[in-house]
């Protein structure tokens, strides 16, 4: 995908996660961040926002800490998201092509403005399903094109590094497999972080996952539950990645 259409799905995802928390009310509960109300969900994401918006403004080179959260409620919590969600479209539509700045994941886009149009694109629409699931079951569709990224960026990005918690006592291999995109993702689970290499590889998958791109999208972000007819094989390591893999 291009930067620019990242910073256009950002930008309308923040909106919609935006005009789904005012619907639900700021202390409705977040059933898909079980100990969270609206409001807690509205603080988080703005302060990502306002924290990936200095990243990329200020040209750092190393980490920077992410603000403080707000002491507000209702609409003034709103108002706050809604003018760090413009922000943030704002510096990354402004931003140079040949920015230099910190990134976090092991495989990334082609320079860190896309790093970061990216990850902040979908850190959002991640997000808004969270705040639509205050309202009830249903969800915004997202393209397939957007959720085969998607997937490949947790895949491929946040379960290679060593911090994630997908790990197996023995060698195990779960095949990802989008129905309607054709792609195609080989997880190679062990004692150490996931190895993940792109296409069907010819082995024999202990557990294949195939759905809509964005089903796998929602299921493997644990915004839905990993389970039914698109699940073949040894279940055990669908419930194993519900239970380990949460970013």
């Amino acid at each position: 995908m291009k930067i620019t259409e990242y910073v256009e799905t950002l930008d309308r995802e923040g909106r919609l996660l935006a005009e789904a928390a005012e619907r639900a009310g700021t202390e409705a509960p977040v059933p898909t961040c079980p100990g969270w109300r609206v409001s807690d969900l509205l603080r988080h994401v703005g302060s990502v926002h306002r924290w990936a918006a200095t990243l990329v403004a200020d040209a750092l080179l190393e980490p920077a800490p992410y603000p403080d959260l707000p002491e507000l409620a209702g609409a003034e919590l709103l108002a706050w998201f809604r003018e760090g969600h413009a922000e943030l479209v704002r510096v990354l539509t402004e931003a140079p092509a040949d920015l230099v700045c910190w990134t976090f994941l092991p495989t990334a886009p082609s320079s860190p403005l896309a790093f970061w149009a990216r990850r902040q694109a979908h850190e959002t629409t991640v997000h808004r399903f969270d705040a639509e699931s205050a309202l009830g079951p249903a969800r915004t569709p997202v393209s397939p094109e957007f959720a085969e990224d998607g997937v490949d960026e947790l895949l491929t990005g946040f379960h290679a590094r060593p911090r994630s918690r997908v790990r197996t006592e023995e060698p195990k291999t779960l095949r990802v497999r989008a129905a309607d995109t054709g792609a195609v993702w080989t997880v190679h689970l062990s004692r150490e972080p996931a190895r993940t290499v792109l296409g069907d590889t010819g082995e024999a998958a202990d557990c294949e996952l195939t759905g809509e791109a964005a089903w796998l999208y929602a299921a493997l972000w644990n915004r839905v539950p990993l389970a039914g007819p698109e699940v073949s094989g040894d279940a055990s390591l669908a419930a194993l990645w519900q239970e380990t893999a949460r970013i």
